[in-house]
């Protein structure tokens, strides 16, 4: 049984973390959070000590390195931007780092955080959890026992409707966040490059505080992207339908069908970092790279091959703001 620290324990993602804690049978001692809404470790961890303030968890942590049941694993669950020195945090304190996507929001932070695992001779990983859906790693063999000179066309959709609180939260600021790419898309982007191959080209079409269109060049796969959080972008099947959010995977014309087998892939997740064989934080340079770049980007407008839901007209911000915070 491994012990387990977990930063965000109020945050979206968090229970995901907990069930595969726990389900992986080890203990999480301790958990942090600015925000005390953690009933949910109730449910996972009724005896984990709980902190709001960030010395207390520090100084608990600390003197648990020196006891006889130190800390193995830190979880992190918190907002984006946050990551890069949790991490640091956890490799400094002794342990080894599970950290949510994405890892961090540029390129340049995964060389300095390699330097601590370097330093301090821990590891991070990262969740890259679409990657051991079984339905993506069939469409990856298939890909690479096709033909060597094929090249695809790929189409993804993807609208997740937020409402007013989004742009309100750390989510709406682009420097918290990476932005909607960096914030919903950077799995989908993960999962494209590691089926289809490296970056050859990254067009954007538009952008704004609520959707990224743009294209991809990939060694095996033209794609064109449209990402959304924004309900009117959604397609009128989906709204007829009472559905918030819209996924599409479109490959040669074809619908590719992903939706079913999502529940349980934090907790393979674990499994496979526990067990030696997750995902370094370096494996999640390329998709970083990739969101990094469409945020950096001047968007070209409607030109060249893009994707037809880039023509829906752009929406005044909710709250009247002209600058993508």
């Amino acid at each position: 049984m491994a012990n387990f620290a977990l930063i965000g324990a109020a945050g979206y993602i968090a229970p995901r973390h907990l069930k595969a804690i726990k389900d992986t049978g080890n203990n999480l001692l301790a958990a942090y959070d600015k925000f005390d809404s953690v009933g949910r470790l109730d449910s996972f961890f009724p005896d984990c000590s709980f902190f709001t303030e960030n010395e207390l968890f520090d100084r608990f942590c600390s003197k648990q390195m020196q006891s006889s049941e130190p800390l193995h694993w830190l979880s992190v669950c918190t907002p984006n931007y946050t990551h890069d020195a949790f991490i640091r945090y956890g490799l400094r304190l002794g342990c080894d780092v599970i950290c949510e996507k994405p890892v961090v929001l540029n390129p340049y932070n995964i060389d300095a955080l390699q330097k601590v695992e370097q330093e301090t001779g821990h590891k991070a990983y990262n969740i890259l959890q679409l990657r051991l859906h079984d339905r993506i790693q069939a469409l990856k063999k298939k890909v690479e026992e096709g033909p060597a000179d094929k090249v695809y066309d790929v189409d993804l959709t993807y609208i997740t409707s937020r409402g007013k609180w989004y742009y309100t939260s750390w989510k709406g600021d682009v420097h918290k966040s990476g932005g909607v790419a960096t914030n919903i898309g950077v799995h989908f982007y993960d999962m494209l490059q590691w089926i289809f191959g490296p970056v050859t080209e990254n067009i954007v079409h538009v952008m704004s505080f609520d959707r990224v269109a743009g294209y991809l060049g990939l060694k095996k796969a033209r794609v064109r992207y449209f990402l959304s959080i924004n309900a009117d972008c959604l397609p009128p099947n989906a709204v007829e339908g009472e559905k918030r959010t819209y996924r599409s995977l479109s490959i040669d014309g074809e619908e590719f069908e992903f939706s079913q087998g999502f529940t349980e892939l934090h907790t393979l997740s674990y499994q496979n970092i526990l067990a030696g064989k997750g995902f370094r934080i370096g494996e999640a340079r390329p998709c970083i790279e990739i969101v990094s770049q469409i945020r950096n980007a001047k968007p070209i407008g409607l030109q060249g091959d893009y994707h037809p839901l880039a023509a829906l007209p752009l929406a005044p911000h909710p709250f009247g703001w002209t600058d993508n915070r």
